[in-house]
């Protein structure tokens, strides 16, 4: 097996990370802004399960492409995500919210 040869030692003196080595993103913009965290909807309403049934409200965690919306988009507490997503695929099953974005 030929071996090549390292990485310095190329003819034309570069290396194989190009310009881009050495340079490094700040992690923070210059003004830092704080984020604030999003509340769980069904927390702040004392809201004890989530129903299938009521298919507006799942809608709201659903994209237009039917697909469930993650924690981190709709600021839902972990109990609560799982019992929209399981909600969800219940009404999909029960035919009251559909698989498919597209109507």
């Amino acid at each position: 097996m030929a071996r090549t040869k390292p990485r310095s030692d190329r003819r034309d003196g570069s290396t194989a990370q190009g310009d881009k080595r050495g340079k490094r993103r700040r992690s923070e913009p210059e003004t830092t802004r704080r984020v604030r965290k999003k509340v769980c909807q069904f927390c702040r309403d004392r809201v004890e399960s989530v129903d299938y049934k009521e298919v507006g409200q799942l809608r709201r965690y659903m994209s237009d492409r039917a697909k469930i919306r993650s924690r981190r988009v709709t600021g839902n507490c972990p109990r609560h995500q799982r019992e929209v997503a399981r909600a969800i695929k219940l009404a999909r099953e029960m035919a009251l919210l559909s698989y498919t974005g597209r109507p």
